[in-house]
């Protein structure tokens, strides 16, 4: 039996970054817990000011809530260290745990930020560190974030002067698990258009227009094969900043009416019909820790190609990795040039392995883990 179903705890989620997909995670667990959850949060903006300063502001809006919890869950946007200071006198009793989504000692930060340069970008990534050492419990969102995080301590406290504390290390570990992102993949299927009868493919980009989703190197392998003569046509969709790198730009000048969408969806149904639409997903990310985006796209039937390392191996059974994960960038344009003339051909079946994603699955399995966490007093 579940253990949820045994003991209904009352759980506070913490999300000083309340946007995008830390807030459709929360609330989505939210409405599917059989806990009774509550959202304490800050907008999803100045997400720097937020990991410095968010701590403080949540403590005093903490302050204001009348209730006490049996379990505290915050995300690693938190100063956690901070925020248990000024909470004390309240939760001194109550366990604390922390869910990373990311984190800033191995996400690739961009050469031209203003803290790389003055070489201050350590100190968010510190902050990552502290709060995974003070939690109670530490939860990963996937085996890749796990490892690679542990991965990285060592040498991040041994670059400090003196008293490295790599000890410390051990015991992030022994509390530290896997919980997986839960995703709502039930909705698309109510929005389920036919894929199009055209002799060119869909290729999709459905992630952030930024950096570390590597557009540059997308777009470089569509040109080459481009200029093989290969007939295909583009989905380009995602969140574009003010700043979004030129190449999306240059690319939609490039392919003109071959590019059927450009920029971000008016609506779920929109993004959800393009998912459904599109044939083929070539993924060139040089960041995912999970891959959100990725898994929602594969759920709709379309055919991955993703990069052999990161998160993404996770998302495909051992039987049906050969084929669609590459080690190199010739690999990725030999195999997306494959994929493109034969598109046509029956491809396997993603969405039953992704589904395992769903919160239909993961809500009970999030539920008897905090239920594990925060035992009845």
């Amino acid at each position: 039996m579940n253990i949820s179903l045994l003991y209904i705890m009352k759980l506070l989620i913490v999300e000083p970054y309340f946007t995008g997909s830390h807030k459709r995670w929360a609330e989505e667990y939210a409405m599917q817990s059989g806990h009774e959850v509550e959202l304490l949060t800050l907008s999803g903006h100045y997400w720097k000011w937020r990991m410095h300063g968010g701590a403080v502001s949540l403590a005093r809006k903490y302050h204001d809530h009348d209730h006490d919890y049996d379990l505290i869950l915050v995300s690693d946007m938190l100063d956690l260290t901070t925020f248990q200071a000024l909470t004390r006198d309240r939760t001194s009793k109550i366990p604390f745990a922390i869910y990373f989504h990311e984190n800033q000692l191995t996400y690739p930060w961009s050469e031209t930020d203003r803290d790389v340069e003055a070489g201050r970008d350590n100190h968010y990534g510190f902050i990552n560190y502290a709060s995974a050492l003070c939690a109670d419990k530490v939860l990963f969102n996937s085996q890749f974030h796990f490892d690679s995080f542990l991965a990285a301590l060592p040498n991040f406290l041994k670059g400090f002067p003196d008293n490295n504390e790599i000890g410390t290390i051990e015991k992030i570990k022994h509390k530290s698990k896997v919980l997986h992102l839960g995703i709502d993949l039930k909705k698309f299927d109510n929005i389920q258009p036919e894929k199009t009868s055209s002799d060119a493919p869909i290729l999709l980009w459905n992630h952030r227009w930024e950096y570390d989703k590597n557009p540059e190197g997308f777009f470089k392998a569509l040109y080459r094969l481009d200029e093989k003569g290969l007939n295909f046509e583009l989905v380009l969709l995602g969140e574009n900043f003010s700043q979004q790198p030129g190449c999306f730009e240059k690319a939609r000048d490039h392919f003109g009416s071959r590019v059927l969408h450009y920029g971000f969806a008016d609506s779920f149904e929109e993004y959800a019909s393009w998912l459904h639409k599109a044939h083929i997903l070539p993924v060139t990310s040089n960041q995912d820790f999970f891959g959100g985006s990725t898994v929602e796209a594969m759920y709709c039937g379309c055919t991955p190609l993703l990069p052999n390392n990161l998160a993404f191996p996770e998302h495909i059974p051992p039987e049906f990795q050969t084929g669609h994960l590459y080690s190199s960038e010739e690999e990725f344009i030999s195999m997306l040039e494959s994929m493109i003339r034969n598109f046509r051909e029956p491809h396997k079946d993603f969405s039953k392995w992704v589904k395992q994603y769903d919160w239909q699955t993961m809500a009970p399995i999030y539920d008897s883990t905090f239920s594990s966490f925060a035992l009845p007093k």
